[in-house]
């Protein structure tokens, strides 16, 4: 039986010239005690879809049917959680889940309307801190509270808008497992807006992409034939999981790249080198050592690199014998939980931290500063809002290309925004760039200065899981072109499978270390279509989040576990390829 049916639902905004049309002929059906789960990119109109399920906004045209009645406004019997978690800063979480269940039982008794608030602030986990105000919760605990409210308030159909995306991966994670655990009690209907398609597969019955947009509408239905309950680290090993993520995927990879309008002008990069100036450093005595001895390997070689921090409780060990060689034109991404050191090695890889002991040396020379010849992408672009996107390249161009001509300078520039997917927005101020269009910038720039060395710090840890792919996959065609050896700190599995040749996985801080490091064997060029394809690349997820879930919550695991993770992705693997050759014969 449908309990909410939309219908023909159209939501424009302005009129002639100035008008934009968002959504455009939606229709859908939701079943009593469905999980539906929207997905689509930034910009789409899905909380605009959100917005018109709640009341809150007002169609075009259609309308939104629930049991049998047109809705015209908002409701008590649709519970909504928003991104932004919209609490009252004053008060508790009693305080702010009492303020939804007063008003909506104000006919119940007070004892039975506190009982109702305690049960939902137990759901969520947050009996011990009751009597806190939202400035001493974390953001994870924050969202809890807002679905804690939403829930007290006893809704039909509970609406909730990416309510998880601006939260780290790992506290995200755990309130994907927590929201599973919680919509099997309540068995409410849900509609969840999401750009994470495992997370859409982790919690819904069927999974529905928005077309971008202009005009976006509802695309093909993905229905998700997974028993519950569902654990993340099993589902890596189900079939039908390995299918579904593939073929969504696929469904919206295909959706943006026709709807993407890209330059077709050609730009040449001109050939010139770089002039980065670079100090003659005193090498250290132990590494001039081994320079004599002709032991000295790598292009980037850490040596014991330790990092100590002053604290008032005495000092602090972040990183203790972190030692590498990593090879010219080598792709290395580091991984771990929050606190395990990654940004503090990329840092000091930098020259932007100082290095307690040890050593980094990047071309037999000592890194004891920061410079051209090392190329930063941080998480925020950094980028100077007055300057335009075209102004922001040419300040590092202008600087490592000193006896270039203006015009190979501008070449350059153009070069790089081009390849970059900006040849019609370069000369548009970056304040007047989206996000994922500001980091283009950033990376653009980085790979303008001809740099000896790549860093990127979470680069795409601030855009939406969607938007995120594309730039995945824009930062591997540009990268294959220079072969630029680099490193990129991460939390996400799949883009550090995707982008390495080796995976760095560092134990839990303080005193961290590498804990394991996995080599990647899958062909290049790579794209996330094709390694989604590909009969290994589960066996190598499986191995980081085994390792993931072994360091979690602060724990030490020993070498055997370890090993035995390692074992575990190498035997898959060659399970896979016997069963692969026996099946041509």
């Amino acid at each position: 039986m449908s309990i909410l049916e939309i219908s023909h639902l159209s939501v424009h905004f302005g009129e002639g010239d100035d008008k934009v049309e968002v959504l455009t002929d939606v229709d859908l059906q939701v079943e009593e005690g469905e999980f539906i789960a929207i997905v689509g990119f930034s910009g789409t109109g899905k909380t605009t879809l959100i917005s018109a399920l709640a009341g809150l906004q007002k169609p075009t045209a259609g309308g939104v049917i629930h049991n049998g009645k047109e809705i015209d406004g908002p409701s008590s019997e649709r519970g909504v959680v928003f991104q932004s978690y919209s609490l009252m800063p004053w008060l508790t979480v009693e305080g702010n889940v009492s303020l939804a269940v007063d008003q909506v039982f104000k006919d119940k008794p007070k004892a039975d309307r506190k009982e109702i608030v305690d049960r939902y602030i137990d759901m969520v986990g947050l009996s011990h801190a009751k009597t806190r105000r939202p400035a001493e919760l974390s953001g994870g605990m924050r969202q809890r509270v807002a679905v804690a409210r939403a829930l007290a308030m006893q809704p039909e159909i509970l609406l909730m808008d990416e309510p998880l995306s601006a939260l780290d991966a790992l506290t995200r994670s755990k309130l994907q497992d927590e929201f599973a655990e919680i919509c099997q009690r309540e068995k409410k209907t849900i509609i969840l807006i999401t750009n994470d398609v495992d997370e859409a597969i982790l919690l819904a019955d069927r999974i529905i992409p928005l077309t971008p947009g202009p005009n976006a509408s509802l695309g093909p239905h993905f229905k998700v034939n997974i028993e519950r309950p569902r654990e993340r680290t099993t589902l890596n090993n189900d079939d039908e999981f390995i299918r579904l993520r593939s073929a969504i995927t696929d469904y919206l990879m295909n959706a943006s790249a026709e709807s993407a309008q890209g330059s077709d002008n050609v730009i040449q990069l001109p050939d010139l080198k770089p002039k980065h100036s670079i100090e003659a450093d005193k090498l250290p005595a132990a590494y001039d050592e081994l320079v004599k001895t002709g032991r000295v390997e790598g292009y980037l070689n850490f040596s014991q690199l330790k990092k100590v921090y002053p604290t008032p409780k005495g000092q602090l060990t972040v990183v203790d014998g972190f030692d590498m060689k990593i090879k010219k034109g080598e792709f290395i991404t580091l991984i771990g939980h929050s606190g395990c050191g990654k940004s503090t090695v990329l840092s000091m890889t930098a020259g932007l931290n100082e290095i307690t002991e040890g050593a980094i040396i990047l071309d037999g020379h000592h890194i004891t500063s920061a410079g051209p010849d090392k190329a930063v992408v941080f998480q925020a672009p950094n980028l100077m809002p007055w300057l335009t996107a075209y102004e922001n390249v040419a300040l590092g161009v202008d600087g490592v290309y000193p006896s270039a001509s203006a015009a190979e300078r501008k070449e350059v520039v153009e070069y790089y925004l081009s390849r970059l997917g900006l040849a019609d927005s370069m000369h548009r101020r970056a304040s007047e760039l989206s996000n994922g269009m500001k980091q283009r910038v950033g990376i653009a720039r980085a790979f303008s200065l001809s740099p000896k060395l790549l860093l990127l710090d979470e680069p795409f840890g601030m855009l939406d899981s969607l938007t995120r792919w594309e730039l995945q996959d824009v930062l591997m065609d540009v990268w294959k072109r220079s072969q630029v050896t680099a490193i990129c700190v991460t939390h996400d599995v799949d883009e550090a499978i995707l982008l390495a040749d080796r995976v760095v996985m560092m134990s839990n801080g303080p005193n961290a270390k590498i804990g394991n490091i996995m080599e990647v064997d899958l062909p290049r060029p790579r794209s996330r279509k094709a390694l989604l394809d590909h009969p290994d690349y589960y066996a190598y997820r499986e191995e980081l989040l085994e390792f993931l879930e072994a360091y979690e919550g602060g724990a030490d695991p020993s070498e055997e576990q370890l090993a035995a993770i390692k074992e575990k992705r190498a035997a898959r693997i060659a399970r896979q390829r016997a069963n692969a050759s026996t099946a041509a014969e």
